[in-house]
């Protein structure tokens, strides 16, 4: 009986494989790690929006991890374009650009991307509000917490992100299921750059359509990552877990917990302890003494990265260029590498890299330490001593408060009164009052031209004239120049036109130095840290999986 039960069993299934009852059914375990990140921070904005949290501490938990762009940017290696979600892509004329999108690319709840998602990431409702196209013109804003809360209402700052970073856009064309074009206002060489760079990343239409308010959907955003979004305790800890559907193949860890642990110490006795697998933001005055125990590594270097002193030229005090010049000539940088960083960071050439290659200025230097020109300039100002604040966090860059002490005896010699003022969060940073003066600062390069850098953060829509801090109506028309000239020649004297004025005439901030981050880990983990704040976990940069 029990055989021609079997055989029957055989027959009604086809030829299949026997289906046991699930009593009986042994479950595959997912014997993949998990792993935990103590961070300083883990959102500035207490969102995981692309657009609304264009920060460096946001830069380490979104990418690779959650959000992907068209054009990638190879996080292991020199931070150089590769595929993304677009297979290829070609230029059809100075003003525009087609893509190919990856087939079969799955987001978190299951959809596969098309070109429709592409063009809804990049349309009104979700990026530029009602902003418009326009080259030169600032789009003011306060940078605060606020809007979406109660609505699909966006909050100010994301329109005024996405102009940061496309000022002359004018959509999306969509030629089929799998192919798009970017069409531009202007000429603009740098339109591939814009598409890999930090803000362009693509997000599911249906998810943020279904989303009940803006913050709701900033929460948990739907994306095509290898991790998906499992719990998010804002000013606590992030969850994310294996999207096993991910087009790159299945991710190598389980979840991955960010945590916050602000002081250093914490950090590193956590990892020591094995709470935590990986500590972020190592002091370079603690590399050495995590290395001691033969089982830990620090990995880490500069990337590309400028520490930057911002100033706030409607100040009372700083509205004479002279005083920000003498600020400028204050600074031993050269002393600060030294004495904060070991010698392991560099005082680089301006807010510039070399990797702009030809756009590249070699000729040029930051202003130089001169403590004498640097009394000069005070007296030459009629500076009567009046306080100017110097607004920093304590826990955000590196060396923040040890930067700042320092940056304020070297003021003192020079005959400035600067006092430190340490603040909670950025948007009392940003705050407009008449005692907003000086503040920490720092500025990338998410592609290599300079106007992934002077234009975006300084020009007339980067962050500085957005929150009202400075502007200047020549580098605001070089900027125009910068961005649709396609003539090489004419962009770089452009640029260098550019630097002169905000470095040394009219000072919108001065460079402190080439920053670096450094990640400490266990030895036994076969993972590589990037040349930059974001951290990969796919599966080609984790070697330790089971």
């Amino acid at each position: 009986m029990v055989g021609s039960l079997t055989r029957r069993s055989a027959i009604a299934l086809g030829g299949s494989a026997l289906i046991l009852p699930s009593r009986f059914a042994i479950a595959q375990a997912d014997n993949r790690p998990s792993i935990t990140i103590a961070v300083q921070k883990i959102a500035n904005s207490n969102l995981l929006d692309v657009l609304r949290e264009q920060s460096n501490v946001g830069e380490r938990v979104f990418f690779s991890s959650l959000w992907e762009g068209l054009i990638g940017r190879n996080w292991t290696g020199n931070l150089e374009s590769v595929p993304g979600l677009a297979t290829e892509w070609k230029r059809i004329d100075d003003k525009t650009v087609e893509l190919k999108l990856r087939q079969g690319v799955k987001f978190h709840n299951g959809d596969e991307l098309t070109a429709e998602d592409v063009a809804f990431t990049f349309g009104k409702e979700r990026m530029f509000g009602d902003t418009q196209p326009a080259a030169g013109k600032t789009i003011s804003v306060d940078f605060v917490v606020g809007g979406g809360r109660a609505s699909k209402e966006l909050p100010a700052e994301v329109p005024a992100v996405a102009r940061r970073s496309w000022p002359a856009l004018l959509g999306i064309q969509i030629i089929d299921k799998y192919t798009v074009r970017f069409v531009n206002g202007t000429p603009d060489v740098t339109m591939e750059g814009r598409i890999s760079r930090y803000g362009s990343e693509i997000m599911n239409r249906r998810a943020f359509e279904e989303a009940k308010t803006y913050s709701d959907w900033a929460m948990k955003p739907v994306t095509t990552g290898p991790y998906r979004v499992a719990e998010y305790r804002p000013d606590v800890s992030l969850l994310l877990e294996a999207h096993d559907e991910y087009w790159g193949g299945r991710p190598p860890l389980k979840s991955i917990r960010f945590v916050e642990v602000p002081e250093t110490a914490s950090r590193i006795n956590g990892l020591l302890s094995g709470q935590y697998q990986f500590a972020c933001d190592i002091p370079p005055d603690q590399i050495s003494q995590i290395e001691k125990n033969a089982a830990f590594e620090v990995q880490g270097g500069t990337i590309l990265n400028h520490r930057l002193t911002v100033f706030d030229k409607n100040h009372t005090q700083l509205q004479n260029p002279l005083v920000r010049r003498a600020m400028t000539h204050a600074i031993d940088r050269q002393a600060i590498v030294d004495s904060l960083w070991a010698g392991r960071t560099v005082v680089p050439k301006g807010l510039q890299w070399p990797y702009y290659g030809d756009m590249f200025v070699s000729d040029w230097s930051v202003p130089a330490f001169d403590l004498k020109l640097a009394k000069d300039l005070v007296k030459q100002s009629g500076y009567k001593g009046d306080p100017i604040p110097y607004r920093l966090l304590n826990n955000y860059y590196t060396n923040q408060t040890a930067t700042a002490q320092i940056l304020a005896e070297m003021w003192k010699e020079a005959g400035l009164n600067v006092e430190i003022q340490v603040k909670e969060n950025w948007q009392q940073i940003l705050e407009r009052t008449p005692t907003r003066a000086v503040r920490d600062w720092s500025n990338s390069a998410p592609f290599n031209d300079p106007v992934s850098s002077m234009v975006s953060q300084h020009g007339p829509n980067g962050q500085q004239q957005q929150a009202g801090e400075w502007t200047n109506a020549e580098l605001n028309q070089l900027s125009i120049e910068l961005e649709t000239s396609t003539d090489r020649a004419r962009r770089k004297a452009a640029f260098r036109r550019m630097l002169e004025i905000a470095e040394r005439e009219d000072p919108a901030y001065t460079v402190l130095h080439q920053n670096a981050t450094f990640t400490a880990k266990p030895k036994a983990l076969a993972w590589k840290a990037s040349p930059a704040f974001a951290m990969d976990f796919r599966a080609e940069n984790w070697g330790g999986r089971s």
